[in-house]
């Protein structure tokens, strides 16, 4: 079993940064893939950003040049530095790991607003 929990959400103006946490725990030797998705209200979850267990990322165009995933494997935490955030970037932030399967923290919210 794998327990991930995210935190660092909050609201934020226009323009602003935040930096996402996302901490595994559990009976497992080391994590695969980790990354975040995101849910804005009425729509569907989408990929935001992903990092391998070797350092590859991948990130959603929406992000790119914005947002930066990084982890720590010794501390089995995955990390979303999210800069020039605008309001379209409103969602439930869910962290997700790989073990055999994914596993999926219960989310944090980030608003954008004014």
């Amino acid at each position: 079993q794998v327990q991930l929990v995210e935190s660092g959400g909050g609201l934020v103006q226009p323009g602003g940064s935040l930096r996402l946490s996302c901490a595994a725990s559990g009976s497992f030797s080391s994590i695969g893939a980790m990354g975040w998705y995101r849910q804005a209200p009425g729509k569907q979850r989408e990929l935001v950003a992903y990092i391998t267990s070797g350092g590859s990322t991948n990130y959603a165009e929406s992000v790119k040049g914005r947002f930066t995933i990084s982890r720590d494997n010794a501390k089995n935490t995955v990390y979303l530095q999210m800069s020039r955030l605008k309001p379209e970037d409103t969602a439930v932030y869910y962290c997700y790991g790989s073990y055999g399967m994914n596993y999926w923290g219960k989310g944090t919210l980030v608003t954008v607003s004014s």
